[in-house]
């Protein structure tokens, strides 16, 4: 019974030897399989990632250079507008500035009209004055005129009235 101690678990040992080196070896062959579908899968998922980027960043460079071309034609429309209006306000300004030209002319020609009527004002105020003084001395003087004849009337009435004929 001693012997059978030590074979049964040799036996045990070489029949569980024997299933687990062919476990093993199968195991092994799985893990290499998985280990390459997995390598496999990760390549196919980093080539589709890849492609994905790759699409994405033309995709990127596209809507980049659309609102590139945007801006430009955004800016190229306010500098056209800015350009526009600079002509615009250059045409005005040319414009008012001629009209201010014109118009000093002919401010200067109505400040000067003034200034001659003014002086022609001035010249028949002291005509009109010299002659309403004319015309003052001369009834001054049409009235001393009538007082003299008056007087002279009346002394030749008191002569002849005073003379020997009268009475």
């Amino acid at each position: 019974m001693h012997r059978l101690y030590l074979i049964v678990p040799v036996i045990l040992l070489v029949l569980f030897g024997g299933i687990y080196w062919q476990h093993s070896r199968t195991a092994a062959r799985e893990a290499a399989e998985q280990t390459a579908a997995h390598a496999a899968a990760q390549e196919t998922e980093a080539a589709q990632r890849a492609e994905a980027e790759r699409i994405a960043r033309a995709e990127a460079e596209q809507r980049a250079a659309a609102r590139r071309a945007e801006e430009e034609q955004q800016d190229a429309a306010k500098r056209a507008r800015y350009e526009e209006e600079n002509r615009r306000i250059a045409a005005d300004t040319a414009r008012f500035a001629a009209r201010v030209t014109e118009l000093s002319a002919e401010a200067t020609a109505l400040e000067k009209q003034l200034a001659d009527l003014r002086t022609r004002r001035a010249a028949l105020n002291t005509d009109n004055f010299a002659l309403a003084r004319e015309v003052e001395l001369a009834r001054i003087a049409k009235r001393n005129a009538e007082l003299e004849i008056q007087r002279l009337t009346e002394m030749v009435a008191r002569q002849a009235g005073s003379t020997t004929l009268a009475r």
